[in-house]
């Protein structure tokens, strides 16, 4: 079995793409120990939320919601970005409508052609 597929990376490193949609990486400039404690917080709150749904408690279900909301902030995947060059935020918009369409259609069609490359091998 091959490395865990991963999602490509924006050339600034600033976003992640997943099914053609930006979404903010976390702030590089955290230190590791922060950031892998606010991850861990993210975890557990992300689990609280299905326990709750699955309990069917909505005020527990809001409190872990708000909990995953704080993390995501803290890591600066939500909030106000983390860059401070004054160049704005394009989270959870599709990349096709963004500075970084040409990027994005560059690294898709080269994994088109892998994909294609890959099953003629077969």
């Amino acid at each position: 079995m091959g490395p865990p597929m991963r999602h490509p990376v924006t050339p600034d490193r600033r976003y992640f793409v997943v099914r053609g949609r930006l979404w903010r990486c976390s702030n590089p400039a955290l230190p590791d120990a922060e950031r892998d404690r606010l991850t861990r917080e993210l975890m557990q709150a992300r689990s609280a939320v299905g326990r709750a749904l699955r309990a069917g408690d909505t005020a527990a279900e809001r409190d872990a919601r708000g909990q995953v909301h704080a993390a995501k902030c803290a890591l600066g995947e939500r909030g106000e970005p983390w860059w401070t060059d004054g160049a704005p935020d394009y989270n959870r918009r599709l990349a096709r409508n963004t500075p970084y369409a040409d990027w994005y259609a560059a690294i898709s069609s080269a994994e088109i052609d892998e994909a294609k490359g890959a099953s003629s091998m077969r």
